[in-house]
């Protein structure tokens, strides 16, 4: 039987209703229910149960999901909450229910992934899987060696400090940069710090898929896509556990020495001593 349990923000999640990290929101919330009772975090579900967002019966679906490469203009709000005006998912006027994978500033354009696929959005957005988006951007002044220099061995933005990446200059005002993380509005910041205002920035790659469609427009990503998208992020585990800091083994006991020292020692103190 417990084979059969599923988390119940994977459950939500695997139904197309939302992304699971909007579900935890939902859950959080209470807005959720299982047989007409409010869940606790980390509930899990069998096939037989009940569930209910607002109200609202939710079921599995076994169609085919939705993949969708869009190539977002610039003023549109990554965002599926369909009161914020100009959001994504009215500007896409997609026929079935579908969110994007991941963000893109409103004032950037270029490739997000639209999908119904609850499960890939969490893999993918998963930090410590390294996966690669480039960017083009254009800065207010010419660019330097040493911006380049300095933007690839990264920066000291939101009291951390950037990871390396791959910076590649390609005309006076414009580079193209590879990312493998996703602060806030990151290569803006980053590009702020170094004296310089980025004028224009789009996405032109998300891991193996490049855009190629016109601004405002998307396509189906192809099979050979979908399969070569999964097998590159397959290493990541879809549980939650795989989302928790990893813990660094404690080296061997013969490569420590350890130093007992008797109470009547005059170094040794009792707890609570200065």
């Amino acid at each position: 039987m417990e084979e059969n349990l599923k988390r119940l923000n994977k459950f939500i999640a695997e139904t197309g209703f939302c992304s699971r990290r909007e579900a935890d929101k939902l859950i959080e919330e209470g807005r959720v229910t299982i047989n007409g009772v409010v869940p606790e975090m980390g509930t899990k579900v069998s096939p037989d149960d009940e569930i209910r967002v607002d109200g609202k019966l939710i079921v599995e679906k076994h169609e085919k999901m939705i993949y969708l490469a869009f190539n977002k203009p610039t003023g549109i709000e990554c965002t599926t909450n369909l009161e914020v005006r100009n959001n994504i998912v009215d500007y896409i006027n997609y026929p079935k229910r579908i969110f994007p994978i991941g963000r893109l500033d409103k004032a950037s354009e270029g490739l997000i992934f639209m999908t119904n696929d609850g499960d890939i959005v969490n893999k993918i957005l998963r930090a410590r899987n390294n996966h690669e988006k480039e960017y083009t951007v254009t800065v207010n002044k010419p660019i330097t060696d040493r911006f380049i220099q300095r933007m690839g061995n990264g920066v000291p933005i939101l009291d951390t400090v950037t990871k390396k990446c791959k910076v590649e200059q390609i005309s006076k005002y414009t580079f193209k940069i590879i990312l493998t993380q996703g602060l806030n509005r990151q290569i803006r910041r980053m590009a702020e710090y170094l004296g310089y205002e980025v004028t224009a920035l789009k996405r032109i790659r998300i891991i193996n898929i490049s855009l190629d469609v016109p601004v405002g427009r998307y396509r189906d990503l192809t099979d050979a896509e979908i399969k070569e998208l999964n097998q590159l992020i397959e290493p990541s585990s879809k549980t939650e556990e795989a989302s928790l800091p990893k813990v660094e083994s404690p080296k061997p006991a013969s490569n420590r020495r350890t130093t007992f020292i008797s109470k009547h020692d005059p170094r040794f103190k009792k707890r609570g001593d200065n």
